[in-house]
């Protein structure tokens, strides 16, 4: 009998699935909404819409009946981790191997091909995450917003607000940053913009939001936001370090991913690459392939007769 292959990422804004045959040849791909949440009531219910409806989406173009399919092998990679999703996966795949796992792994396995490597995500908040030749893993950072996140878009913002505010008391010195902050939110000062933050008219991700507003000042040739831009690229950098040390020898080489919202700043991935080069030797660029292709990935390597993946685009295209 044919064998097949499912890999899905799921994710705070959707959810993907993918097909492969025994070949390692994309057939199948399916989209879902969100499915980072599977605790509660509500949660499971759109947890099971999101994964049903892309794994729907991806037998319907494998010309596979949904009911019916055993997998021979599935990944899974989820958004907030996998310990409340691994009985509802089970639950809606039928498969002979399982591997429910994090995002952070999944992302991995596009970013280098399923190769060795590390992979750093900068959104809202921060993290690195690696594997070696041997399968060892490593993850550094990814403490929330309280504890820390540097280098995330929550971090960019908070700091452009901290100068803004140093500035208006009098301890710090002038920045643009102030001028942008009160334009994008339209308070009269820098104290009203603290205050507004602090509601929950604006949670963390609209908060994030307002990160470009520092690679604009930066461009513009700001003191403090320059510094800011700076030290996020080291901080992100250093984190990669921490990993890079856990896992491998000082003379390998290997790749290193950027992904999330905060690389798509020039200055940023320039001097996060010109860190990671000094520091650790290794060359940084954008993923090649997509975390949804990482899954599939993973799942080829359950089965000892699979490990290559045909037919996927490149990250991106």
């Amino acid at each position: 009998m044919s064998r097949f292959y499912l890999g899905i990422d799921g994710g705070q804004s959707s959810t993907t699935a993918l097909i492969a045959d025994e070949a390692g040849r994309v057939i199948g791909r399916g989209h879902g909404g969100p499915c980072n949440h599977a605790k509660t009531g509500q949660g499971r219910a759109k947890f099971f819409s999101a994964v049903g409806q892309c794994l729907k989406e991806a037998c319907l173009e494998a010309a596979l009946d949904r009911s019916t399919i055993v997998f021979a092998s599935a990944c899974l990679g989820f958004s907030g981790g996998a310990e409340d999703k691994d009985a509802c996966s089970r639950e809606l795949i039928r498969s002979l191997k399982y591997k429910i796992t994090h995002d952070a792994e999944i992302a991995l396995a596009g970013a280098t091909a399923g190769q060795p490597g590390i992979i750093v995500i900068a959104g809202t908040g921060s993290m690195a995450f690696g594997r070696n030749a041997q399968g060892g893993t490593a993850r550094a950072g990814g403490w929330g917003y309280v504890f820390g996140d540097e280098g995330g878009a929550f971090d960019l913002t908070r700091q452009a607000l901290r100068a803004a505010l140093q500035a208006e008391e009098g301890w710090g010195r002038p920045t643009l940053l102030r001028k942008l902050l009160l334009e994008a939110t339209g308070e009269p000062d820098a104290n009203h913009v603290m205050h507004r933050f602090y509601t929950p008219e604006y949670p963390r991700t609209e908060i994030a939001a307002l990160a470009p507003l520092v690679t604009r000042a930066a461009e513009a040739g700001d003191a403090a936001a320059l510094e800011i831009v700076s030290d996020a690229a080291g901080k992100l950098a250093e984190i990669v370090e921490g990993v890079y040390r856990h896992l491998f020898r000082t003379d390998e080489r290997v790749p290193v991913a950027h992904v999330g919202g905060v690389f798509q700043s020039d200055r940023m991935r320039s001097q996060f690459s010109d860190r990671i080069q000094r520091d650790i030797g290794c060359a940084s660029g954008p993923p090649r392939l997509s975390p949804a292709a990482g899954a599939l990935l993973e799942a080829l390597r359950l089965d000892a007769n699979q490990s290559e993946l045909s037919g996927v685009p490149e990250s991106g295209k």
